[in-house]
């Protein structure tokens, strides 16, 4: 018997054995449960559904929390309160990450995204309980303080104002970067399966239960004033990307025939009034799809599809309002791969 036979004949036992090894991971894989937790967190909910033979609910709600305390402008103890109090604040990686982020982004869309439109917001009070509407002057009066480039990170990691009166707003892109974080923690346990949405921003990987790419909504516009709605405009097959929606059709309010959307024009200090009722974008992390969406429902359709076509890293899904008051679509090119067949 040659060398190289008897050879062959001591690998053969050895390759048997990584075979058989490799079915019993797969099976072990396979038969390791899904959890699922759900909560309520910046205001609205969450569910992140993974595969793991543990439970992870304790982690998830630590990880959030430390989010709910760095941007949270509800939280009058966060970072980003104390930053609107004007006390000295060092700020941590958090919150840093955060604040450049949302610096790049607010340059790259020309000021649609801007963190620091919190006092139109405020002036404006989606809910409008008063039933008024504000006036120019006192959009106007505002509008000095508002802006991305009046506020800066010192190298110390202070926020620099140029105006004490500029009040930070991380609502557009918080929930975003809470998925991500919690979406890091599961990658920490080496959960290879999972899918964690809250309040409709999304990052999935690997399969769902049924051992499928996770399958996400984007919800069909509605004139219902709650943004409640039974239908789904389409359904996007999403594995290893992030996803996040925003849209006119919610939170908004009739007054002289007009619809006034939630999402404020840093520029004009007024709601956006145009064709473009709904932004899908799926980016690489879900804080870059956040903020991407809401800047595109300031932008409006013409300036998002030039935007998208210096980054083609972000896929968009638009559905906007023809002439006629029509709901249409207009997609990036690369989006038909993941819309569900």
């Amino acid at each position: 018997m040659t060398s190289r036979k008897k050879k062959l004949l001591w690998q053969v036992p050895f390759l048997l054995l990584l075979i058989v090894g490799t079915i019993l991971i797969i099976r072990q894989q396979q038969a390791m449960p899904y959890q699922k937790n759900t909560g309520n967190i910046f205001g609205t909910t969450y569910t992140i559904v993974y595969q793991s033979d543990k439970n992870l609910q304790s982690d998830i709600v630590a990880e959030l929390a430390n989010v709910d305390q760095t941007l949270s402008a509800f939280n009058p103890n966060s970072v980003i309160s104390r930053i609107n109090r004007n006390e000295d604040v060092e700020c941590p990686e958090m919150f840093t990450e955060v604040f450049n982020l949302a610096q790049q982004i607010s340059r790259e869309t020309g000021g649609a995204f801007d963190i620091t439109v919190a006092p139109l917001v405020n002036l404006w009070g989606f809910g409008f309980k008063t039933g008024s509407t504000p006036s120019p002057e006192a959009v106007d009066s505002l509008k000095p303080f508002v802006g991305y480039q009046k506020v800066e990170m010192t190298r110390d990691r202070h926020v620099r104002k140029a105006d004490a009166r500029t009040m930070l707003d991380c609502s557009a892109i918080a929930k975003g970067y809470g998925v991500d974080r919690v979406a890091h923690l599961l990658r920490q346990h080496d959960i290879q399966n999972f899918m964690v949405e809250i309040g409709g921003e999304v990052v999935t990987h690997g399969k769902n239960q049924d051992h499928k790419p996770w399958k996400i909504g984007v919800a069909k516009p509605s004139d219902q004033p709650d943004g409640a709605t039974a239908e789904l405009q389409t359904i996007l097959n999403i594995t290893d990307k992030a996803m996040a929606t925003s849209g006119n059709y919610r939170n908004f309010y009739y007054k002289g025939g007009k619809k006034y959307a939630h999402t404020i024009d840093p520029q004009t200090g007024f709601p956006v009034q145009h064709s473009l009722l709904s932004a899908t974008v799926i980016a690489p992390t879900c804080a870059t799809a956040d903020a991407y969406a809401t800047a595109f429902m300031v932008m409006g359709m013409e300036r998002a599809q030039a935007l998208l076509k210096k980054h083609p890293e972000l896929k968009a899904y638009l559905i906007y309002a023809n002439p006629s008051g029509r709901m249409q679509i207009w997609q990036s090119p690369e989006m038909d791969k993941y819309i569900n067949p």
